[in-house]
């Protein structure tokens, strides 16, 4: 059986590397047929040196380029969305409808769309005029990116179709994509599509690479190459934090989206309010795709009492009844097994579920833990373990005194979510809870559950650490994503046609927004 190739300087060619792999299928646990390969050094400095050739090319392009590439690419995703849903299904268990074909593969080429439109249109830019002093700034590229894409998105997250991707793009940056071993043929799919996007659209022969897999030593080498920009990373908390201690050492920036548990506080209006209806929601989030989202309300809290108590029932009911979905591999049951483990063993006791099996393949049943507040306080470092998947902890505290010392003790996260009355009952202890809960989340939501996360300019996908690896930026939404792969470049007393056209008096983009001398504008300005 032949080995894939891994695309290149703009050719597929059969790996150097002795070594390959296969991916699962989650459901049956069965090895699907097609071999990757993985990638030795001297293979992944290869495509280190073709981005960087093709970064020298495309430094000062403007960005319609770039548009009409990822425009292309979107259109041919398009014509193999059929291809590509069965692949992601058998590699990764997530159903076909509608989660792969009407939901995630939409969700993606319309990022890829927004990321284009951003590129042309070139707000992102941000030019600032200071004629006074003759000094103008501008974010341009910034040189190679790679992208490591996670084991939960497919499509979305991509390393070579998802946010990151669309986003380096946009920025002008060639990007070198590290597949995820859970669904390297999908990653090859869109790979094939990507090469022959670039292709008709003239762009240079680095400027989209694919290598599959690479040793973890080879992966620390690769985000802190000197040719290297920038590193956008999805996934394990570990694995991220190693890549980012090498990204820092040789002081590259690397991007994380690391792990979240996503407070949930529920105040105690909406629960004698909505109680059954609170049930309802937070049960199809919490096991919705078996858990498998960054957004996924990993931890609640309440005051305890009758109704929360009631609640709870009913949510441990509807846990234990309700269909057991397929994880997307052994290293993900392996991961919330030793997480629940932990949890218990901090104190966390069992509503419902707690065990292996209960459905086909990777599974684990669903499960719902609850602790109380004060033995929380004693252990909050365990006790927000994250346990990626279909399971969730209640937090029940005594008083709204002791809920608020909970939450300071809180780690970053990329949502938290307060459920109030409606009739105004839990504003009081909303207006406590909301200062304490904005400090340690990205996005805040009101009366709706966290999972799902809209493709929308004024989106925050990202947080404090350890739910990123810096909270000033998103990785979703266009076009504030595109400035982590951007930098930022000054010019002083630089002669006006030698600056980049939105710098320039005469500006050729018509539409793009100008900070000229304090103001913003689209006008022309005159030295």
């Amino acid at each position: 059986m032949s080995v894939h190739p891994v695309l290149i300087d703009g050719a597929w060619r059969p790996s150097t590397g002795s070594r390959s792999f296969q991916a699962v299928n989650p459901a049956t646990k069965g090895l699907l047929p097609d071999l990757f390969p993985v990638s030795p050094w001297d293979e992944i400095e290869q495509a280190i040196h073709a981005a960087h050739r093709a970064f020298q090319q495309t430094a000062t392009w403007p960005g319609d380029r770039f548009a009409t590439f990822l425009e292309r690419y979107a259109d041919r995703i398009d014509a193999k969305a059929g291809e590509l849903v069965a692949v992601a299904n058998a590699e990764t268990a997530l159903p076909v409808e509608p989660r792969l074909a009407k939901a995630e593969l939409p969700r993606t080429t319309n990022q890829l769309r927004q990321a284009a439109a951003a590129a042309r249109e070139g707000s992102w830019l941000r030019p600032i005029i200071d004629s006074k002093a003759n000094i103008r700034s501008i974010f341009g590229s910034l040189g190679p990116v790679v992208v490591f894409g996670p084991n939960n998105f497919p499509f979305a997250f991509n390393g070579i179709s998802g946010g990151d991707f669309a986003a380096a793009v946009a920025a002008g940056n060639p990007v070198i994509a590290k597949g995820h071993s859970s669904h390297p043929g999908t990653t090859r799919l869109f790979a094939i599509e990507a090469h022959e996007a670039a292709r008709e659209t003239d762009m240079p022969t680095g400027f989209v690479q694919l290598i599959y897999r690479t040793d973890h030593a080879d992966g620390e080498k690769l985000v802190s190459h000197p040719l290297m920009g920038a590193t956008g990373y999805t996934g394990a908390r570990a694995t991220g934090m190693v890549l980012k201690a090498a990204a820092d050492r040789a002081g590259k920036p690397i991007y994380l989206e690391l792990s979240s548990i996503n407070p949930v506080v529920v105040l105690p209006g909406a629960i004698t309010e909505r109680g059954p209806a609170f049930a309802d929601e937070f049960t199809g989030s919490c096991l919705m795709g078996a858990g498998q989202f960054c957004t996924n309300p990993g931890l609640v809290l309440a005051l305890a009492g009758p109704e929360t108590d009631a609640v709870l029932e009913t949510i441990g009911q509807k846990f234990a009844t309700a269909p057991v979905g397929t994880l997307l591999g052994e290293g993900v049951l392996k991961h919330l097994e030793a997480g629940i483990v932990k949890l218990r063993s901090a104190g966390a006791e069992v509503v419902a579920g707690g065990a292996a099996g209960g459905g086909a393949g990777f599974c684990y049943r669903n499960t719902l833990l609850k602790v109380s507040a004060s033995r929380f306080l004693k252990n909050p470092a365990d006790l927000q373990t994250e346990a990626f998947g279909n399971s969730s902890l209640w937090v029940l505290a005594q008083s709204s005194e002791e809920l608020l010392q909970v939450l300071e003790t809180l780690e970053g996260n990329l949502t938290g979510t307060i459920y109030s009355a409606n009739d105004g009952r839990d504003d009081r202890l909303y207006d406590q809870v909301a200062p304490v809960l904005r400090r340690y989340v990205g996005r805040l939501l009101n009366d709706k559950m966290p999972t799902g996360v809209a493709v929308s300019p004024a989106m925050n996908h990202g947080g404090p650490f350890p739910a990123t690896g810096h909270p000033g930026f998103t990785a979703v939404g266009m076009p504030t994503s595109i400035q982590r792969f951007a930098m930022l470049h000054s010019y002083d007393a630089v002669r006006p046609h030698r600056l980049p056209a939105a710098l320039q008096n005469k500006n050729p983009t018509g539409k793009l927004w100008r900070l000229i001398d304090g103001a913003w504008t689209t006008g022309d300005v005159s030295t």
